[in-house]
């Protein structure tokens, strides 16, 4: 039997028209308005993906996914937090609880439909939360020890392998402008040096992202995601 999607939001509006979209390329959904009611459905049944309002009464998306990560029949199950709130924040909190992919408000059908077929396979047996994808592209590293250009080896939605002339060691802050191709400016964030591994590569977390900057990330990625399903390597910083 197909699996089921879930929404789960506070606003009839939102959850209706995700719905409707959904179940207009033929993806069953199971639509409820509040945490509570959800809890029960994710204990019981495997759903395919799930999305989450990010603010809602609790418990809200935070809290939900954060279950859903902790134990349970669904806990590789990939995670959309819908989200209105700006702040990087508000990314950074959404990817420590769990979340696979963000979908801002006000919410555009196209990129609705590529993250859901991206969550079709290619990420729900990782054991992280985040597909690598093999990418080598230039990457500028800003530290208070210097400033280093290298190249990335892999890269995901919440950070990157990098390798540069010499490498920093593991909690340093860093400042990270990724070259994704000549055509647009880099995609730019903070972050932390989290794993120093031997040939001057590390492995960069991205805990700072401008929603602008996270979405531009996450709209260059998922073309490559969606076009490399296999199976990969879970995504070790």
């Amino acid at each position: 039997m197909q699996r089921r999607t879930l929404i789960v939001d506070d606003e009839p509006a939102e959850c209706e028209l995700i719905h409707g979209v959904l179940i207009s390329t033929g993806i069953e959904t199971l639509t409820l308005s509040s945490g509570a009611e959800a809890e029960h459905y994710l204990r019981d049944e495997k759903f395919a993906a799930v999305l989450f309002d990010l603010r809602m009464p609790p418990p809200d998306g935070l809290d939900l996914s954060r279950q859903v990560r902790s134990s349970g029949i669904n806990q590789m199950t990939p995670i959309i937090l819908v989200s209105d709130d700006q702040s990087p924040k508000a990314v950074s909190q959404g990817f420590a609880a769990g979340a696979s992919f963000f979908l801002y408000k006000p919410i555009d059908k196209a990129r609705l439909l590529k993250l859901v077929r991206a969550t079709q396979g290619a990420v729900e047996h990782e054991r992280r939360r985040f597909r690598r994808v093999p990418l080598q592209s230039k990457v500028r590293i800003d530290s208070e020890k210097g400033e280093w250009e290298g190249e990335t080896i892999d890269v995901s939605l919440n950070g990157m392998l990098v390798k540069c002339p010499r490498s920093i060691p593991a909690g340093s802050p860093v400042h990270v402008s990724l070259y994704l191709s000549s055509e647009m400016k880099p995609v730019a964030g903070f972050g932390s040096v989290v794993r120093v591994l031997g040939g001057n590569r590390m492995g960069i977390q991205l805990n700072q992202m401008s929603m602008a900057e996270s979405g531009r990330l996450q709209d260059f990625l998922l073309p490559l995601i969606l076009r490399d399903r296999p199976e990969a390597n879970p995504a070790s910083f």
